[in-house]
């Protein structure tokens, strides 16, 4: 019976790559019999994609292609290497585009001051991008670096290629742990526009605090994403071999 669901679940996901967002399934007793499947091993086939957000079901009127989801990945863990939204979406696939928005030099605003444990007014990279996933608007990020360390962010051309592998490349820099902070926002004007969203519309808002081996912070950021393509998934992995608990 394993077997029989995984080909039925394998069929299904490849047969659904060929049709559009909201293309209705054919209703239960179909796919059975197209099969040769009882109900539990084909709900179980599809359970498994709707698990995987490929399929959404609707009560009373069926199971649909869903929008994709792009979740964006944060392992907590010094094993392993900070990565960047451009090469988790690159290593899957993904078509994956960024148009600096802003690239500037400015006065840190107090709060990103003391996150970055700079002196107030210190001078800071602000960069600014809209970042796009097989051509559709995904997220709005903004990055804040230190100036008098990371003078060469404000002169490099970001419209492709990724930051944090510009800094380990480029710079050196190690990246070893982030600290998050998840909230909702709303979309402004100019966000609603550049995300292609209705104004005033909840957007996911991730704050992320980057520090090198040694535990000073390096960046600090925060991506203004579209809830209803994202995912915000976190691993936490145990460093001493223990259980968490």
């Amino acid at each position: 019976m394993a077997i029989k669901y995984l080909e039925i679940r394998d069929h299904l996901r490849r047969r659904i790559e060929s049709m559009s967002v909201g293309d209705p399934l054919p209703p239960e007793h179909v796919l059975c019999e197209e099969y040769g499947a009882s109900r539990i091993t084909l709900r179980k086939a599809i359970d498994g994609l709707v698990d995987q957000d490929l399929l959404v079901r609707e009560q009373g009127r069926g199971t649909f292609v869903s929008q994709p989801m792009h979740p964006h990945r944060y392992s907590e863990s010094f094993n392993h290497r900070i990565g960047g939204f451009y090469s988790e979406m690159a290593e899957r696939g993904h078509e994956v585009g960024s148009e600096v928005l802003t690239q500037r030099v400015i006065a840190a605003p107090p709060r990103i001051a003391e996150l970055l444990d700079l002196p107030p007014a210190s001078s800071l990279v602000e960069l600014v991008r809209l970042r796009t996933v097989d051509g559709a608007p995904n997220h709005i990020v903004h990055t804040f670096l230190p100036a008098e360390r990371f003078a060469a962010v404000a002169d490099n051309d970001f419209n492709t290629g990724s930051l944090y592998e510009f800094l380990r490349r480029e710079l050196g820099i190690e990246l070893a742990r982030a600290r998050l902070a998840v909230s909702i926002g709303e979309a402004d004007a100019d966000e609603a526009e550049r995300l292609d969203v209705p104004a005033d519309s909840p957007l996911l808002v991730v704050e992320s605090t980057v520090f090198d081996p040694g535990g000073d912070p390096l960046l600090f950021g925060f991506s203004r994403l579209r809830p209803d393509v994202n995912q915000v998934e976190f691993e936490v992995v145990s460093q001493s071999g223990k259980e968490l608990s």
